[in-house]
């Protein structure tokens, strides 16, 4: 049988004050009552007070007190973390809310792969902020295994992001939002060059250059490559496509990247793309988030901006 709630513990939101938990962090940062007083424009002998009704409201110790000024206890530390956490939340929440009041409407946080920032969203966000003017998209880019994450812990509303991270244990939703295809870049000249399609495992005589390490077509390219046990000959990390493209212009060996992103990036040497033919070539980018439904109205409406060129062209095959 659980143990009755305690009136003390229901109220315990009412009696932690916010004005003591910033002049808690303060003296922690500054590891003395009279500096935190300084910077906080406030007697030290009101900061003392305040510390003093905090332990008591926590009845525990917070701060070893001693003559160079104070150290944190275990429950200290613990309260520092937790306080650190809810100013921050506090800031954030007057940020998001000073918006409105200066006429934005609403505020969704993306995190994207740079394959879906290069190719699609341009283009998707520009139409849905043409329709939804006063709505403010804050857009980083990360690897998507880092966006997976990020939804999960709450620090982006929406992910964006390869499908495969998504096969390992997780508690997301996920929508599909478009496909690509990975395609072989090589120079003009090279003599993959006259090729239609070529199998992945056919380039690893050459030097490849390649992306982050942690990125999702760099781990299949090294998957792949392990499967047919070899190893990439990588020459070079980079971290953006053009830079991709001018690496493998300027000579220092093939790469792959998305096509529609290559297309994009046309002049940026003399390259040619070839078809890579194997089934991890062809990729599922997806919509991640905690619960759709429960996302604020803003970005509710943008999820339904995304996914509706995806649902239009299955309308248009069933027909």
């Amino acid at each position: 049988m659980a143990s009755p709630v305690k009136p003390s513990d229901r109220n315990f939101a009412r009696r932690i004050d916010l004005t003591s938990l910033q002049l808690f962090v303060a003296v922690c940062e500054l590891g003395s009552i009279g500096k935190a007083a300084e910077r906080e424009f406030i007697a030290a002998s009101a900061v003392s007070k305040r510390l003093s009704d905090l332990e008591a409201t926590l009845e525990t110790p917070l701060l070893y007190r001693h003559t160079r000024g104070v150290d944190l206890t275990p429950a200290g530390e613990s309260l520092l973390h937790h306080a650190r956490s809810v100013l921050f939340s506090l800031e954030k929440m007057q940020g998001e809310l000073s918006e409105y009041a200066d006429g934005v409407r609403g505020h969704v946080r993306i995190h994207a792969s740079i394959s879906a920032i290069v190719q699609f969203l341009p283009e998707d966000l520009g139409a849905f902020i043409k329709e939804h003017g006063q709505v403010k998209i804050d857009l980083e880019e990360h690897l998507s295994t880092e966006i997976v994450r990020a939804v999960q812990e709450g620090a982006a509303d929406l992910g964006i992001c390869n499908a495969d991270v998504l096969a390992n244990g997780h508690e997301l939703q996920a929508l599909p939002y478009r496909e690509d295809q990975l395609v072989l870049i090589v120079p003009r000249r090279h003599p993959l060059a006259r090729r239609k399609a070529v199998a992945f495992e056919q380039t690893l005589e050459c030097d490849h250059v390649g992306l982050h390490t942690n990125s999702s077509i760099y781990i299949a390219m090294r998957e792949a490559a392990a499967a047919a046990g070899r190893t990439i000959k990588l020459r070079i990390h980079v971290t953006g496509l053009d830079a991709m493209c001018r690496m493998i212009h300027n000579g220092l060996g093939v790469g792959v990247m998305p096509l529609r992103a290559f297309e994009l990036m046309q002049g940026v040497g003399e390259l040619e793309s070839v078809v890579l033919t194997d089934a991890w070539a062809r990729r599922r980018i997806e919509l991640v988030a905690r619960d759709f439904s429960t996302l604020p109205l803003t970005a509710r409406l943008l999820v339904d901006h995304l996914t509706a060129p995806l649902e239009v062209a299955h309308a248009a095959a069933a027909a």
